[in-house]
């Protein structure tokens, strides 16, 4: 594999990802762009002990541009794009629009492929591999960045998200503190630890094996399941069947090339749930890591998570008051029916 880095015309980074060490990627962005700047704040609540992000210049970001003018294709003759080149392979750029940047943390966009109408679900095992090796390098490069803490790489899927591109494309955040949906992890993993002497995500996925009953796939270098105690009406844990590991840059080979096969079926499955007719399965996917520079960081255990927020053909679980306003998750469907119906739809 090939990395090739470059610049944009306002200064941002772009880094093109090729499975062919071959490859020449020396084509300029002719655009005549200003110089990138941010103006991402980051305050403390200190009642709730987290972080808040604050990106005015994000109001003026693309949305919902027609195909034609999609800023994540490759650039042909005059429609010039993010994308100088008229064709690659796997590209991530500094965003244009970041909720954090400069010294406080670094966003990234990650196209997964050229074709505007393709989705991850459609990539080839190879292409999915390559993207794979993109978030492990990613994240060992922000890993030296003095404004990041915490790398999360993911994907927003559908316009019920709040997906403003259609083209097939992911980010990456490098945040400036550790997220409080880490935080809370990170603790009850040390109380755990301090109570019992084990390990929590080690015990929580043996149970799972165990007991077998949410199971949705398996291999022998992952599992995947829905968790006893999901929030989301059809949610999927992924985790590396074999051992613990703190982050991406610590999965082996094996671990790798097992990957695209089982998160492809994964996100195969997830578009039939809902049966013909229902379009595109809206989802959100991302990878947890363990933080930068924590104790005991080895005690994290790296994991996906993918999830929707569709219940049913044409419903959407919406975060009203208990979600919104204090947290408390009510599901509309009972995790071992989610299971189930994760297994029916296999290829």
């Amino acid at each position: 594999m090939k990395r090739t880095t470059t610049r944009l015309a306002d200064g941002r980074e772009l880094i093109y990802y090729d499975s062919r060490d071959d490859a020449v990627r020396d084509t300029l962005d002719r655009r005549p762009l200003q110089p990138a700047v941010s103006a991402s704040e980051v305050r403390h609540n200190a009642l709730l002990d987290e972080h808040v992000g604050y990106a005015a210049h994000r109001q003026t970001r693309t949305y919902h541009p027609p195909a034609d003018q999609c800023p994540l294709c490759p650039t042909h003759g005059d429609r010039l794009s993010e994308i100088p080149a008229d064709s690659y392979e796997v590209a991530v750029f500094e965003n244009r629009f970041p909720s954090f940047g400069g010294d406080v943390g670094r966003c990234e966009v990650v196209c997964f492929t050229p074709e505007h109408d393709a989705s991850f679900a459609s990539l080839s095992p190879e292409q999915a591999g390559l993207v794979l090796h993109a978030w492990t390098d990613r994240t060992a490069e922000l890993a030296g960045h003095p404004g990041v803490r915490q790398v999360y790489c993911f994907e927003n899927r559908g316009a019920e998200i709040g997906v403003t591109l259609g083209h097939p494309h992911g980010q990456i955040y490098g945040y400036p503190f550790v997220t409080p949906h880490t935080e809370r992890a990170l603790r009850s993993v040390a109380a755990h630890k301090e109570r019992t002497g084990g390990n929590l995500y080690d015990e929580l996925l043996a149970a799972e094996r165990a007991e077998g009953r949410r199971i949705v796939l398996e291999t022998d270098t992952w599992t995947a399941f829905v968790p006893r105690a999901a929030r989301w009406p059809y949610e999927v844990h992924l985790y590396p069947r074999r051992r613990r590991v703190p982050d991406l840059l610590a999965l082996d080979e094996a671990e790798r090339a097992g990957f695209p096969a089982v998160y492809l079926e994964l996100l195969r499955r997830f578009d039939r749930i809902f049966g013909e007719g229902a379009g595109p399965t809206p989802y959100i996917s991302g990878w947890h890591q363990a933080p930068f520079a924590i104790p005991d960081r080895e005690d994290f255990a790296l994991h996906l998570e993918l999830f929707t927020i569709r219940r049913s053909p044409g419903k959407l679980k919406y975060l009203a008051g208990s979600e919104s306003g204090m947290g408390a998750f009510v599901s509309d469907v009972l995790p071992e029916a989610a299971a189930d119906r994760l297994r029916e739809v296999a290829t």
